[in-house]
C-alpha cells in the first residue's frame, strides 16, 4: 500500500440537512472537521473530495424507481412520495437532497476504490456510514446507503471477501438487507436490542439467507450496556469472526451515538471506550484485512457537541497512525467556534475520564448476566453456521 490515510471531505456535505428541529444536524459535520483541524490532524491525511455517485453507482444497490423518487423530492419536496420512506417525520424531504446525499455516498464509494487501488491502507468517511437505507427506500435519517455503496463497488472491483463490522447503537439493517443473501459479504453488528430500540431488527437469529447463510451476526445488547459489557461483546464476537473470514478489505462504521449523552438510545456507553473499540478496528485490519485495508465511516451520533466531533476526530487520529492523547486539551478557538454555532460550551478535553476494561469471553462467562446471555446466543445462532464453536 502506498500513499498517507485518506480523510474525505467536502463543505458541501454539510448540504445534508432535514430541517430545524431535526436529530441529524449537519453542524456535527461541519465541527467534527473543525475540530480535526484543530488538532493538526488535517496535516497527518490527505483530505480528498470524491465526486457525487451517479445513477449507475446508485444503482449497484438501490432501485432505479426509488433513485427517480428521491430527484423528484430533491427538485419539490412537496412531491415527495411517503411510500419510499420520504418526507416522513425521520426522513423530511428537502431541496437539494438527492445532491448531498449522493455526496456522502461518492465520498464513501471513492474512499472504497482508493483501498481497494492500493492508494492508500486507510481511508475515513465520518460523514457516512448511513446504514439504514434500504435498496427501495430511505428509513432512519439516511437516503442512500453509502457502506453498502463503498462495499459494492469493491464486489464490482472484483472483491471476493468484505467484512463489515458495525458498532453504531442502532442495528445496520439496510447493510445486511443489501447482502444478506451474499456470501462474499460477512456483515457483523453491535448494537441495543431490538425490543428497546429503532429499527426493530437484529435479532441473533438473523444469520443471512440463502447462499448468505451464516454472513450476518447479530449481536443484541441490553440497555444500559456501559464501557465494560460492550467490550466484552465486542472481543468476544468480532476478533474471531474476522480471524476465520480473512476479509481482503474491513469496512467499519462508528455510529457514536452509543454514548451515555446521546438523546436517542440507551447505552452507557464512554467516548473512551468508543476509542477503544476504533483501537481495535485499526488493528484488526492490520491483523486480518489484506495490506491493512480499512475503509472507516461514521453514523449515528446527536449529542453533536459533547460526543461527535470529538469521537470523530479520535477515528481520523487513528487511522492516521497520529492517535490523539485523550488528556489532550482543545484549542479555545474550535470552543468559541462552538459557540458561534450552538451557543453551547464545548468540551475542553478529548476524554471522558474513564479508563476502560473488560473481562475477556475466554475467562468463562456468567449465564445469569444479561450481557453474557445475549453474547451466547449470537454465537450459539452464527457461529456454529461459520464452523465455529459456539
Amino acid at each position: 500500500m502506498s500513499g498517507r490515510t485518506q480523510l474525505m471531505w467536502d463543505d458541501a456535505v454539510t448540504g445534508y440537512d432535514f430541517g430545524e428541529g431535526h436529530p441529524m444536524d449537519p453542524v456535527r459535520l461541519a465541527l467534527t472537521m473543525g475540530l480535526v483541524r484543530a488538532l493538526g490532524l488535517d496535516r497527518a491525511v490527505d483530505v480528498v473530495a470524491g465526486r457525487p455517485a451517479g445513477d449507475s453507482t446508485l444503482r449497484l444497490v438501490h432501485r432505479e424507481d426509488y433513485v427517480a423518487a428521491v430527484r423528484a423530492a430533491s427538485a419539490d419536496p412537496e412531491r415527495a412520495d411517503q411510500r419510499y420512506g420520504l418526507g416522513t417525520v425521520d426522513d423530511p424531504a428537502f431541496r437539494g437532497m438527492h445532491e448531498a446525499s449522493a455526496l456522502i455516498a461518492g465520498q464513501s464509494v471513492a474512499a472504497a476504490e482508493a483501498v481497494w487501488r492500493g492508494d492508500t491502507a486507510h481511508a475515513v468517511n465520518f460523514t457516512g456510514g448511513l446504514h439504514h437505507a434500504m435498496p427501495g427506500g430511505a428509513a432512519g435519517f439516511c437516503v442512500y446507503n453509502d457502506a453498502a455503496l463503498a462495499i459494492a463497488r469493491m464486489l464490482e472491483l472484483g472483491a471476493e471477501r468484505i467484512a463489515y463490522v458495525d458498532v453504531d447503537v442502532h442495528h445496520g439493517d439496510g447493510v445486511q438487507a443489501a447482502f444478506g443473501e451474499d456470501p462474499r459479504v460477512l456483515t457483523v453488528s453491535l448494537h441495543e436490542h431490538p425490543r428497546t430500540l429503532f429499527p426493530q431488527t437484529g435479532w441473533p437469529q438473523e444469520t443471512g439467507i440463502g447462499a448468505g447463510e451464516g454472513s450476518a451476526v447479530n449481536v443484541a445488547l441490553p440497555a444500559g450496556t456501559g464501557d465494560a459489557g460492550w467490550l466484552r461483546a465486542f472481543h468476544a464476537v468480532v476478533p474471531e469472526l474476522l480471524a476465520d473470514f480473512r476479509p481482503q478489505v474491513l469496512v467499519t462504521q462508528h455510529g457514536a451515538d452509543t454514548h451515555f449523552e446521546d438523546p436517542l438510545a440507551h447505552f452507557a456507553v464512554s467516548l473512551d471506550a468508543q476509542r477503544a473499540v476504533m483501537t481495535a478496528c485499526h488493528e484488526l485490519a492490520h491483523t486480518h484485512a489484506e495490506g491493512g485495508r480499512w475503509i472507516a465511516l461514521g453514523g449515528g451520533g446527536y449529542e453533536v457537541v459533547d460526543v461527535v466531533p470529538r469521537s470523530w476526530a479520535h477515528l481520523v487520529g487513528i487511522a492516521a497512525h497520529t492517535p490523539v492523547d485523550p488528556e489532550s486539551v482543545i484549542p479555545s478557538w474550535w470552543r468559541d467556534e462552538v459557540y458561534a454555532r450552538t451557543r453551547r460550551l464545548g468540551p475542553a478535553r478529548m476524554t471522558d475520564g474513564r479508563a476502560p476494561s473488560w473481562k475477556p469471553w475466554e475467562e468463562g462467562y456468567d449465564p445469569a448476566d444479561r450481557l453474557d446471555q445475549a453474547v451466547l446466543a449470537t454465537r450459539r445462532a452464527a457461529f456454529p453456521l461459520r464452523g465455529l464453536l459456539a
